[in-house]
């Protein structure tokens, strides 16, 4: 079975954003599957898709949520395959209470946190492919290509510089 992403996000109107995870993993060629599930509105729903998540062949999981949400968190505490955090900004603290509680996790149930917002789901897409590579020599080439290509882009632009 071909290793695949779950991107969770606490509520619809977080689509956008996730979204950016997605469009990363689709240019890699990983399979993911993006779906709303909220730590706190839904936890029956959310503890059963981390619990499962193994079985129906997820790698990784991929969780975003804003304010003190914590849906990373959660899914931490019912598995024990990598879940990557996206603080999202939505709140009157923008997205910065949802770093916290991202990030602040007690040891032993580690979640790796990125970025808040779009930027940060598009890192925790790459973060994720970057995990899966260690599966699959062709994908780490993939990885070291879209990072050579970053770095060509960066060359090219400071020429305008000199």
């Amino acid at each position: 079975m071909e290793p695949k992403v779950l991107i969770l996000m606490g509520s619809a109107s977080d689509a956008d954003t996730m979204r950016g995870a997605a469009e990363v993993l689709e240019s890699y060629g990983i399979p993911y599957k993006l779906t709303v599930s909220s730590a706190h509105r839904t936890p029956e729903r959310t503890r059963s898709l981390a619990r499962d998540a193994e079985k129906e062949g997820y790698c990784v999981i991929i969780a975003g949520a804003g304010a003190a949400a914590h849906l990373a968190g959660a899914v931490a505490a019912e598995t024990v395959l990598p879940v990557i955090g996206v603080p999202l900004s939505g709140s009157a603290l923008s997205g910065f209470d949802a770093l916290l509680s991202t990030v602040q996790m007690p040891a032993g149930v580690p979640v790796a946190t990125v970025a808040i917002g779009k930027a940060g789901a598009q890192n925790a897409g790459h973060l994720a492919a970057q995990i899966l590579s260690l599966l699959s020599k062709e994908l780490r080439e993939k990885v070291r290509a879209r990072r050579k290509d970053l770095a060509d882009s960066l060359e090219d632009s400071a020429k305008g510089f000199s």
